[in-house]
């Protein structure tokens, strides 16, 4: 009798180390999921934002002479974007792109003629809707990217989570330059 009840015990503590292991298995998926779902959301915004730079770069360059390297180091900077694969690598990328496209608004304010044409009114408007988008999806996925890091570094995650290879992911970022506030400029 007494060798069946530590048998019972042996195999109770044994099925909650089992479930708790599965439990420990599973948020980790979740959080690993959750942070390429909320990429893939934002993935689409600057996949778009990126289609409609050479549309800004030709409506803006006819009028710019001595900004032509800041429209050399967007468009080598949109082709390295489109061809990246990695997901931290399209997170740098677009961290980089994103004070340039910036500059080129601003920069516009030195030209009346093009800052009053109506299809730079129109590609302003747009990148503008897609920048709070951006934002918005932005903001999520950092937060999305904070549970996972939290979770695969809590304990005990963090030991199952480093025998199957998880790593931190990094957050999007907004550069110094884009912190910055100017004023209102009339």
């Amino acid at each position: 009798m007494e060798k069946t009840i530590g048998v019972l015990i042996i195999l109770v503590v044994g099925l909650f180390i089992i479930v708790g292991l599965i439990r420990l298995y599973n948020r980790l998926v979740m959080l690993k999921f959750n942070v390429d779902k909320s990429f893939a959301n934002i993935d689409v915004l600057l996949q778009q934002r990126a289609d409609e730079i050479p549309n800004l770069i030709t409506t803006v360059k006819e009028y710019m002479g001595y900004e032509r390297s800041i429209l050399t180091e967007l468009t080598t900077l949109r082709t390295q974007f489109v061809a990246a694969e990695a997901q931290n690598e399209r997170v740098k990328l677009s961290n980089t792109m994103s004070p340039f496209i910036g500059k080129i608004l601003a920069i516009a304010e030195n030209y009346p003629e093009l800052k009053s044409g109506a299809n730079f009114l129109n590609l302003q408007n747009r990148i503008s809707e897609l920048e709070d988008a951006i934002s918005d999806r932005r903001e999520f996925f950092n937060e999305s990217v904070n549970m996972y890091n939290i979770g695969i570094n809590e304990f005990p995650n963090v030991l199952l989570g480093k025998l199957l290879g998880y790593q931190e992911k990094s957050l999007l970022t907004i550069s110094e330059e884009e912190k910055e506030y100017h004023g209102v400029v009339f």
